[in-house]
């Protein structure tokens, strides 16, 4: 079942969405039970210490335990005052009061369970022939050890999946390396410009059928977040609450102009803190820029191309000799 609302000339109220967060959660079967929350890092935007402090409400007081789980993918882990400005309640140790919020490890192998893996046949049908290999599936640990499993994310378009959120939380957010490189390489093959803004991908296919191997019970928020405020939000499985979120995104996040540019000035905000992830400057633009044409990324605060893959980029570029 659906619970949501969303609109495309209006923001919703706090008042608006504190109903509908009570409403849905109301709906959940986990008196007395344990129960993880599967949220962004800071290089997601949406109003994240508002619902901490729902989940607070209209959670905690029902539940033996409620826990965060930080969807990193292959990002940098959270320190604890980033975790504090995330969840906007102070965090001491990984602890935010009684709850426990945890940094996603995606090069920690032992962190990982295998949970099933999808046929070189099935993947060959879910992305149209592009390829055909067997995809091991290992997801993290930790959330077999809790009763109900929710994700809370917004929904953006993206350039490897099409449209950010959903199950995307699970894969790649707290997946194991075999998966999300294989998504990853997918998205490539297509091509950014061919995926981003997209309902149903190749991508996401191989993600929802990734998804249905967890054997637990899940839920799903998915927020449409603008600069004014929040436009909707949607609950559900992880892919009816998407879906739904995905169709408001495609209204309030995309822009489309009756020309393409030749040069177009991308300025980064800080929330991005190396060029890997400032990267998104081009991929949100690229689909407007003229054969030839350029994008030139503005952002100098950064000093880093990539915290996670720097050392994998630097030994590349002295190769190629670009630079020594």
């Amino acid at each position: 079942m659906l619970i949501g609302k969303g609109f495309s000339d209006r923001i919703l109220t706090e008042n608006e969405t504190s109903a509908l967060v009570g409403e849905a959660l109301s709906t959940l079967p986990v008196d007395g039970k344990r129960v993880l929350i599967i949220i962004p890092d800071g290089t997601r935007s949406m109003p994240m210490p508002f619902m901490f402090g729902l989940f607070d409400r209209y959670l905690a007081p029902r539940i033996s335990a409620l826990d965060y789980l930080v969807a990193l993918g292959t990002h940098q882990p959270m320190n604890d005052a980033q975790l504090s400005s995330l969840v906007g309640r102070q965090v001491v140790d990984g602890l935010a009061g009684e709850h426990h919020i945890f940094n996603h490890k995606w090069n920690d192998l032992d962190q990982f369970t295998c949970i099933g893996a999808i046929s070189s046949s099935d993947i060959d049908s879910l992305t149209d022939g592009l390829m055909r290999q067997y995809v091991p599936v290992s997801l993290n640990r930790l959330i077999f050890e809790y009763d109900q499993i929710i994700i809370c994310g917004p929904v953006f378009p993206h350039e490897v999946v099409g449209f950010s959120g959903g199950n995307k939380y699970f894969f790649p957010g707290i997946a194991g390396p075999e998966i999300i490189n294989f998504t990853h390489w997918l998205g490539a093959v297509i091509t950014n410009y061919q995926v981003i803004g997209t309902g149903p991908t190749p991508v996401r296919a191989v993600i929802d059928k990734a998804a249905a191997l967890i054997d637990l019970p899940k839920a799903c928020f998915s927020l449409v977040v603008t600069h004014s405020g929040l436009a909707g939000i949607y609950f559900g499985s992880p892919e009816e609450a998407w879906q739904a979120a995905a169709a408001l995104s495609a209204q309030k996040h995309i822009t489309y102009v009756n020309k393409p540019f030749q040069r177009v000035l991308s300025i980064m905000p800080e929330m991005y803190d190396d060029l890997w992830t400032a990267a998104k400057g081009m991929y949100k633009v690229e689909p407007v820029v003229a054969d030839g044409g350029e994008v030139v990324i503005y952002s100098p605060h950064l000093t880093e191309v990539s915290y996670t893959h720097g050392r994998l980029w630097t030994r590349s570029a002295i190769i190629a000799g670009i630079i020594s």
